[in-house]
């Protein structure tokens, strides 16, 4: 088995740090260094979802991309969360904490 980055478990991981910042679990941007337009195809992804209505236009907004570093980082430091939250930080982190409580004594 070959295991390469930006294969499936980097995208998985990308879509789950934007779902955090989609459910108020943080309020951070998810920074894409776009290098020669390797993630142009999962942007058009991504705002074909949002012109079918499966991603709201203010979700579209937590990922920010660039070509160069100092653009995204500059995008990043600008970057202000519009998007409506689904769940709150500290419910989030109340439920992790629980369940980690929770595995402790299972174990």
């Amino acid at each position: 088995m070959v295991s390469s980055s930006g294969g499936y478990g980097t995208l998985e991981e990308l879509l789950e740090v934007i779902t955090w910042a989609q459910l108020g679990i943080h309020d951070k941007p998810v920074g894409l260094l776009n290098v020669d337009g390797y993630y142009n195809s999962l942007l058009s992804f991504v705002d074909k979802a949002v012109e079918e209505g499966f991603i709201s236009p203010n979700a579209r907004h937590i990922i920010v991309s660039a070509p160069t570093a100092i653009e995204l980082v500059k995008k990043m430091e600008e970057y202000v969360p519009c998007h409506e939250r689904v769940a709150s930080k500290l419910s989030w982190e109340n439920e992790q904490l629980n369940n980690s409580e929770t595995y402790d004594i299972l174990r």
